[in-house]
């Protein structure tokens, strides 16, 4: 892989795991609720998950998962549940002590999660098609570009859950935290909607 494609990719990795989704309103929920340093086995179980997905993708048996539509309509479903879900728990949670989950997402939970998760396929299937042409070296290059995405992603989906944390510490006036838990209801209920345009 030439210098720009790699460039191309990290930036394209950068625009994929800073921007909102699941696994970011996900995130800055856990770093609410439960603080930084409970929320990094979350946090790492995303990169492994798309990872995962990545080699499933490169390998070729990502495509049935990608292109059946039954497939997709099931991912989609699941996926849009428990967004819809989260969104109704934080809507009612009133104080840190009503947080939407009784613990943290685990990293065997988040990485998993990534299976349901539309954004994480459209990651998968558009690094595949995009960066891996076939050929000689495929199996580095797919190492390389599983490599950038955890190096380069990692640090930008850590500012949506250290943004949670340093809400918490802020966030002591039940009104304000009544607020933000409705603001992230609503983004979790958006990210759900947008599953379907």
């Amino acid at each position: 892989m030439d210098l720009g494609s790699l460039a191309a990719l990290a930036l394209y990795t950068v625009v994929m795991s800073i921007t909102p989704g699941p696994n970011n309103v996900m995130l800055t929920t856990s770093g609410l609720a439960f603080g930084m340093r409970r929320t990094w086995p979350h946090l790492l179980g995303i990169p492994f998950g798309v990872t995962v997905q990545l080699v499933t993708v490169g390998t070729g048996l990502g495509a049935v998962f990608a292109f059946e539509p039954r497939i997709q309509l099931g991912l989609k479903l699941v996926g849009t549940l428990y967004l819809l879900w989260l969104a109704g728990k934080l809507w009612r949670a009133a104080e840190l002590r009503d947080a939407p989950l009784a613990r943290p997402i685990g990293f065997g939970e988040a990485a998993v999660f990534q299976f349901v998760n539309p954004k994480a396929w459209l990651i998968a299937v558009t690094v595949v098609a995009s960066f891996l042409a076939p050929g000689e070296g495929y199996t580095v290059r797919l190492a390389l570009v599983c490599a950038v995405f955890t190096v380069v992603g990692l640090p930008c989906m850590a500012v949506w859950a250290a943004f949670g944390a340093g809400l918490r510490k802020m966030l002591r006036d039940p009104e304000k935290l009544r607020f933000l838990n409705r603001a992230m209801a609503a983004l979790a209920a958006l990210t759900a909607g947008l599953f379907w345009i």
